[in-house]
């Protein structure tokens, strides 16, 4: 039997772009795809911290260190310049492989350049 796991996430980063006409996808900063093992073309998950949304793309390259995340397409209805974002990417394991994943979690600061990575959301205590 297969399941779904988070398999890599991108942490609160910005719309740097929103193209309505542009033909479908996400552009993100190729160096942070690179760091959360992010292939292009690879099926996302984004939820929009703004609006509430949330919707599936797709990941396409921007320039390295660009900074950018650029919604596309029919998603640029569902996310603005400026807003905040966590893209997910999920991959289906077996038995075997759940007992050894850990997923990519990429945190970023305000321009979306990486602050931090690791592979466990830190246990919080209210």
């Amino acid at each position: 039997m297969q399941r779904t796991f988070l398999k890599a996430k991108l942490h609160k980063v910005h719309v740097t772009h929103s193209e309505l006409e542009y033909e479908g996808s996400c552009a993100i900063d190729s160096e942070l795809l690179k760091v959360a093992g992010i292939e292009e073309y690879e099926q996302l998950q984004i939820y929009n911290l703004n609006n509430g949304e949330r919707f599936t793309t797709y990941a396409i390259q921007a320039k390295e260190r660009s900074g950018i995340i650029s919604v596309n397409g029919a998603a640029a209805r569902l996310a603005s310049k400026g807003d905040r974002l966590i893209i997910c990417a999920y991959a289906s394991l077996d038995e075997e492989e759940v007992a050894k994943f850990k997923p990519t979690l990429v945190y970023v600061d305000q321009e979306n350049k990486i602050t931090h990575s690791r592979h466990a959301i830190p246990i919080q205590v209210a």
